[in-house]
């Protein structure tokens, strides 16, 4: 495995807090990050300002510590790791993108092989290697395929995805006969995958691997069939809704909440930060759960919840209001508009 490197932009960081003169900077990183805290105080109090860390997870933009900083009284929140998601913050944002700084060569050019059926393929990666995506590209051109870098324009880059926004995968869906993801794991790779229904294949340059993705994303629909399965024989549903400013969807909410009582159901509405096993295991009087919070939960994290756990789209299905046909067509994140 090579040796994790990103460029967390010291001096800009720096530059930012002397011309802002921010009293309180709430600092908010995700996972993979938090070891560089400790570092990244030092050269905000060393410019002047008082820093606190969050240590609560970060799993995106739409997860911006918002209320937290109010509550501190921050007047500055620096965010690392994700690039901007449109939606209301009267506290001040500073976003670091973060580059990683590893050679991608090796890895593409390992991924040729499990490219070769195609002659026609998608290009897509995460924020920390969008700076990189050229680089791929010419390599795919190289060895004889035409690529397609899709920009729906809903995210900040093209060719970028995010967890829970494959748009721009699903923007040259019609011109492409499978996908190569650039990036770390196969976290994307599976949305993706799942996204368009076209073959997907990983070049992690972080453990220097390429691979197909396929048979986790075979592994997945079956567990959401079966999730789907299971919930039809529920009474009871408890509909989740994001207390995270850039996840709440109440409307969204209240129309699932409509459509389970029409149907006969009984559904409550939840209203929960951090969607875990151990919170909804307070309610053991609900049969089953309808997650209008971050996407991904109910696909990755579904089998240890104990209870169904899904999303609009599959409580759609479930009601007989969407076949599971056109789940599999992008239902699960949504088409291009």
């Amino acid at each position: 495995m090579k040796t994790m490197s990103f460029d967390l932009e010291e001096s800009k960081l720096k530059e930012e807090i002397t011309k802002r003169k921010p009293n309180l900077v709430l600092l908010q990183l995700p996972e993979g990050l938090k070891p560089n805290a400790s570092r990244l105080a030092s050269i905000v109090e060393e410019a002047g300002a008082m820093l606190i860390v969050s240590s609560d997870p970060c799993y995106g933009a739409c997860d911006l510590a918002v209320s937290e900083a109010k509550l501190l009284g921050a007047d500055l929140i620096v965010h690392y790791g994700h690039t901007p998601i449109t939606f209301d913050v009267d506290v001040p944002t500073i976003y670091f993108e973060v580059n990683a700084k590893i050679d991608i060569k090796e890895t593409v050019t390992k991924a040729l092989p499990h490219l070769a059926s195609w002659s026609k393929v998608g290009l897509v990666t995460t924020v920390q290697h969008v700076h990189q995506l050229a680089e791929a590209k010419k390599l795919l051109e190289n060895a004889g395929k035409t690529v397609f870098v899709g920009d729906s324009r809903r995210v900040k880059y093209a060719g970028q995805v995010l967890g829970c926004d494959f748009s721009n995968a699903q923007f040259v869906l019609e011109k492409v006969e499978a996908y190569l993801f650039v990036g770390g794991g196969r976290f994307h790779a599976i949305g993706v995958a799942l996204a368009t229904g076209k073959p997907t294949i990983v070049a992690d340059p972080y453990e220097n691997l390429a691979y197909p993705v396929q048979d986790q994303v075979r592994r997945v629909s079956m567990q959401r069939w079966a999730n789907i399965s299971e919930a039809k024989a529920a009474k009871s549903f408890g509909v989740l809704i994001s207390l995270k400013n850039g996840q709440m969807k109440l409307n969204e909410a209240l129309n699932i909440k409509t459509k389970l009582e029409k149907h006969g159901l009984t559904a409550t509405l939840f209203a929960i930060r951090e969607v875990t096993p151990s919170v909804l295991m307070q309610f053991p009087e609900i049969d089953a759960f309808v997650n209008t919070a971050c996407p991904r939960l109910s696909l990755d994290d579904a089998p240890n919840f104990g209870k169904p756990l899904l999303s609009v789209n599959e409580t759609l299905v479930m009601l007989g209001e969407m076949k599971w046909e056109d789940l599999l067509r992008n239902g699960w994140f949504g088409n291009v508009t």
